[in-house]
């Protein structure tokens, strides 16, 4: 059922033809205009609720910026709205903490798969289908993160949840004897990071038959800080959006050949 005008998706107030093939899925709706400056003739689509969406163009192609807010929900109705208007190929660029003690401050995650430890994914497939990146997103990605940045890039797997303060305070959730013994084991299969989105997103494209992939500023690593370790914090996502703008532009060009 809809609850909007014919031909106008509910949430994110756009329609067909209002966005690209392509899209950057930032969390923060105040980032969109900063990632749409790196698009040519960049128009600001629609704004509404935590869904900003801003379409102009590279190399010619039409490529679209639309915020998802936080969590797998939002998440995952800004990809199915996307998709009904024409959108197939998705780079979530977000920021994450380190679990995984190389993983530093500053530092960029390429996810290759994520931990289903949230609710949304669960709506659309059985827990032990896998939640994994697209193979051509991410080697797109890690190939521009090697040619457009100088800071250390990791590829493998996040963990994604529903609580953000059930990581950063476990020990003070009724379920802390779940919360710790799970971290633990994240951190001995080598987690990278921690977040919120990737999960949703690669069960709902996997769902759509779409490609989404993600690139991640790490903030910061409790890990590290608990070992006493340097511990940089970090906030400046420029380098993930110019790893996801240029490896959209491989994607274009791939998919033109």
């Amino acid at each position: 059922m809809k609850y909007s005008e014919k031909g106008v998706e509910y949430h994110l107030q756009i329609r067909k033809g209002d966005v690209g093939k392509y899209v950057i899925l930032p969390g923060d709706p105040k980032r969109c205009k900063k990632i749409a400056s790196f698009l040519d003739d960049a128009k600001l689509i629609a704004d509404n609720r935590e869904y900003t969406t801003y379409t102009g163009y590279l190399d010619g192609e039409k490529v679209s910026v639309t915020s998802t807010g936080i969590g797998g929900p939002s998440a995952s109705i800004a990809m199915e709205e996307l998709v009904a208007c024409g959108a197939d190929t998705f780079v979530r660029v977000g920021t994450c903490g380190g679990i995984d003690t190389e993983v530093k401050g500053g530092d960029l995650i390429v996810a290759t798969g994520a931990i289903r430890m949230e609710g949304t994914s669960k709506e659309y497939a059985p827990i032990e289908f896998p939640a994994i990146a697209n193979l051509e997103v991410i080697n797109a990605l890690v190939k521009s993160a090697k040619e457009v940045t100088n800071v250390p890039v990791h590829t493998g797997v996040v963990q994604c949840k529903d609580a953000f303060y059930g990581q950063h305070s476990p020990e003070k959730m009724p379920v802390s004897y779940e919360l710790l013994n799970k971290w633990e084991a994240w951190k001995r299969l080598g987690c990278k990071g921690s977040e919120m989105e990737s999960a949703a997103l690669f069960i709902v494209a996997s769902h759509l038959h779409v490609r989404c992939g993600t690139v991640l500023l790490v903030m910061g690593n409790q890990e590290r800080e608990k070992l006493g370790l340097d511990n940089p914090i970090a906030h400046d996502t420029e380098q993930g959006i110019k790893v996801a703008i240029e490896a959209i532009k491989k994607l274009i060009k791939e998919d033109k050949q």
